[in-house]
Order: C-alpha cells, then structure tokens, then sequence
C-alpha cells in the first residue's frame, strides 16, 4: 500500500469552480480552432474548453506520465478523446503552435528560461488573433529574508516580479491584458488543503506502515512551506491577447 496522493485535486494550483467556468467562457468567446496547453498535468482546464468549443481541438504537452494517463482517461470519459491530444514532451522549443488559444498555468518554467523568454515563446505559439492564459505567481508583497527561508529550497526575492511588473513583462513582450485577476487566498488554501489531505488521513490511519515516517517527513515539509508563503506568494490570471 502506497499513500494517496493528489486524488482530491480538480486542477493542481489554486483555481475554483467559479473562476473555471469564467475563465473557459471568457477563453471561447473568440471561439478557438486551436488550443495547446503547456504543462497540461490531468488536462482538465483544456478538456472543459474543448467541452465549450465543439470545432476545436487540442493537444496538451506534459513530462507527468500520471497525469497524462489520467488526462486521456479523462477524455475518454467525456467522448473528448477524437478532439484532445496528451503527449509526454518537453515544451522547450515545441512547434506544435501557433493556436489559437494556449493555456500556461504554473507552468511557464516549462518553456526554458526565466519570464521574459517564456513570454516570447508564447508571443510565438499564439496566433494573432488569439488568445494566452497565463497564470504566473507573483509576489504580493515583498517577503523578508526570514520568510524566505521557511519556503522552498534556495527561495530568493528574484524568484517572482511583483503583479505590475509581471504586467509590465507580459505588454513588452507584445501582449496587452485583456483581463487580469489573482487567486483568493481561499483558493490557495482548498488547492493546498486538497493536495495534502489524502495523505493527511492515510498518516492518521496507518502511522505505524513502512512508509509512515517518511510520508509524515514530506508532508510536514511541504505543509511548513505552505505556511511561509501563504498571503505572500499570489497567483495572477492573466488573459493575454497579441498585439499586431
């Protein structure tokens, strides 16, 4: 027996149902051929596009095994899979774009480079008339070394611009933003409660297994972090749209 991980997850990072379904009839109003999405994970934010946009096709590119799995499952499951694509690839330098709608949520590290590059590369796999959703964390507010300390490995105040700056990046690099909104801090802590809480309860429930001790070393690893960034660490969804 293996804990559980991640199965009371709808979307891995802080996204509601609420801001889903705007997002998507946001995201379809320009009514999309096209979409890719980068770093696609369990796919789901692509699938309930595809749902909304019954011309259009997608492929999604992720190096997660699992989650792809899980994505054509999902797909499946929907009647999506003649419309929905899930590859294991890098996305660095991919040329599977221009589409018409690319989706990078949490995952612009997956194009190479720091932000401004990654945002180049969007520029480049977006058609001209489309549309980039681009959820990009940002800092709230500046964290004290301190804090900085309690977060991840080597975490630094260059690690994230703050959201005007962020902006600012996305317009340099030829977008304007159609649409800018951030994670609530409820969202943050039912995507951080939810990634936790199988394993939470498997530890309650097995705490003498094999693999308890270090089970509980993770979790409380990872929980700590959490903790040190909440309220400081935001997450910005950025609708971006190509300048000509």
């Amino acid at each position: 027996m293996t804990p559980p991980h991640r199965t009371r997850l709808t979307f891995h990072g802080p996204l509601s149902e609420t801001r889903a379904d705007a997002l998507v009839q946001r995201l379809t109003r320009h009514r999309p051929t096209t979409v890719l999405d980068i770093g696609c994970g369990p796919g789901e934010l692509m699938l309930r596009v595809l749902a909304a946009a019954p011309e259009a096709t997608g492929t999604g590119i992720d190096l997660d095994a699992d989650d792809l799995a899980r994505a054509r499952k999902a797909a499946e499951d929907r009647g999506l899979t003649p419309r929905a694509r899930f590859v294991e690839e890098s996305a660095t330098g991919t040329t599977r774009g221009p589409a018409d709608l690319v989706l990078c949520v949490g995952s612009s590290q997956a194009l190479g480079g720091g932000l401004p590059d990654a945002l180049k590369e969007l520029r480049r796999l977006v058609t001209d008339r489309g549309r980039v959703l681009l959820g990009e964390g940002f800092w709230q507010r500046t964290p004290t070394p301190g804090e900085l300390s309690r977060m991840w490995p080597d975490a630094a105040v260059t690690d994230h611009p703050d959201l005007a700056t962020l902006i600012g990046r996305a317009i340099d690099a030829g977008f304007r933003p159609e649409w800018t909104e951030t994670a609530s801090l409820d969202e943050w802590e039912q995507f951080e409660s939810g990634y936790l809480a199988d394993t939470e309860v498997w530890l309650a429930e097995h705490p003498r297994h094999p693999l308890a001790e270090e089970t509980r070393q993770r979790v409380d690893r990872h929980r700590a972090r959490w903790l040190a960034y909440r309220g400081i660490l935001g997450l910005a969804y950025l609708t971006l749209v190509p300048t000509a």
